[in-house]
């Protein structure tokens, strides 16, 4: 069974970081690309950034490039996501994604493997 956590959501200030880390149980980890997904109230779950199975490549949406950076531990099935300068639109459930990935178009594809999310609220 296919297990995904994630975990480091919190209360942050507007400019402030945090890091969120998915740990991965019950699939090979190094077989899949990964990714973050967020969900803001009201609005519809929209990709973050995205991975690629090596953590050769990656992708991310044009609100958070430059701020959020993805990356992946594979020797410990670990998925993180780096967050800086963060503002008040970064306020949102996140979830960490198994799918695959287009080494040259750079698109991510999900599968069914979500995780239950991590709630991170920024306040100015």
């Amino acid at each position: 069974q296919v297990h995904l956590v994630e975990s480091g959501g919190g209360l942050a200030q507007s400019g402030g970081s945090l890091r969120l880390s998915c740990v991965s149980s019950g699939l090979i980890f190094g077989d899949y690309a990964m990714s973050w997904y967020r969900q803001a109230p009201g609005k519809e779950r929209e990709l973050v950034a995205a991975i690629s199975s090596f953590g050769g490549s990656t992708n991310y949406a044009h609100s958070v490039k430059g701020r959020f950076t993805i990356f992946r531990d594979n020797n410990i099935n670990t998925l993180y996501l780096q967050m800086n300068s963060l503002n008040n639109e970064d306020t949102a459930v996140y979830y960490c994604n198994a799918g695959s990935y287009n080494f040259f178009t750079r698109v991510y594809y999900p599968d069914a493997y979500w995780g239950q999310g991590t709630q991170v609220t920024v306040s100015s």
